[in-house]
């Protein structure tokens, strides 16, 4: 379906505003790139229902994402489910999830999840239509702008046997196969009740996930830690920005590979990205990233190097 990308951004615009104003502004670009490019492993699937009495634009918008790996074939994430503040109270969420619970059923999904903050609208509708949290988040932001590493650039202590290396976009060829690897050590990540599947991670998968955010027009900032005795990547740690002039970047994977850690790595690791993101994208002030109740260890990191939390979140599911 043609997707109006003025009507779509005019709708989460309001609701990002009236639900979280203290927050950066979703930007036009990044919502047409997440349209028109889906997600790795997946097809996007957009809905909308027109603004009623005949008025321009959209009363409101969902974006279905309907995982494509065997894995799990029979799961989806709802990307998406937004109504315009003006229109609130007046069913167009339950006529948005109805034509989701269409798709669903004819794709023959047994379960769909969704990102959710905790305590507002978005619970309540979930919570609602039978949905139940499988894994309680706090979003935390860091003040890029605030000293924290010590001494001047490039002074990231790492223990002997260990070193840095950063790039921007998709992953040199000289790191591409360990960097893969150490991808697949997010398996024992936190994941709760979610009947989501691990997807195992190769160079080809590795390359494919940073092309989608270079495709959407978004930067991908990568620092690991190399050991130095094998080339491995011991650790790594991944910044996203929705576009070049974003001036909240989002947190993705920060992973130490089991049997590097204890070391330091993940605070090494997370000083010397803000060194690169500093030099790289001067013009982003916060970093916002999610992490697992009982995920103590990244919690305890995160605290050391200033995050604070900013909500609390969850991943809802509803097996279908």
């Amino acid at each position: 379906m043609e997707i109006d990308i003025d009507a779509w951004l005019a709708v989460v615009a309001a609701a990002h505003a009236h639900d979280r104003p203290s927050s950066p502004a979703p930007e036009r670009a990044a919502e047409a790139g997440r349209l028109r490019i889906p997600s790795l492993h997946s097809r996007a699937v957009p809905f909308t229902l027109p603004a009623p009495g005949g008025a321009t634009g959209y009363a409101g918008v969902a974006l279905l994402r309907l995982f494509d790996t065997e894995e799990n074939a029979g799961n989806a994430f709802l990307d998406t489910l937004t109504v315009h503040p003006d229109q609130r109270g007046r069913g167009v969420g339950r006529a948005l999830w109805a034509e989701v619970r269409t798709v669903l059923a004819a794709e023959g999904r047994t379960s769909v999840s969704a990102l959710v903050e905790q305590g507002g609208a978005g619970e309540k509708f979930a919570l609602a239509h039978g949905a139940e949290c499988a894994l309680p988040l706090v979003a935390y932001v860091q003040d890029v702008t605030a000293p924290v590493a010590p001494g001047g650039p490039g002074d990231v202590p790492l223990p002997d046997g260990y070193r840095f290396a950063t790039w921007s976009g998709i992953v040199p060829d000289e790191h591409a196969a360990a960097h893969a690897g150490a991808h697949d050590a997010m398996e024992d990540a936190p994941t709760g009740d979610l009947d989501e599947q691990h997807d195992p991670w190769d160079v080809e998968r590795v390359r494919a996930a940073a092309q989608v955010v270079l495709d959407r027009g978004g930067v991908l900032l990568t620092v690991a830690v190399i050991a130095e005795a094998d080339g491995a990547v011991a650790g790594y740690t991944e910044l996203v920005l929705p576009t070049p002039k974003a001036v909240r970047a989002v947190q993705y994977d920060t992973v130490v590979v089991p049997r590097h850690r204890g070391r330091g790595l993940g605070r090494a690791v997370k000083l010397r990205m803000l060194e690169y993101l500093r030099a790289q994208q001067p013009g982003v002030r916060e970093i916002m990233t999610t992490v697992a109740d009982e995920n103590t260890p990244m919690r305890a990191v995160n605290t050391a190097l200033g995050y604070r939390a900013e909500s609390g979140v969850g991943v809802y599911q509803l097996r279908l």
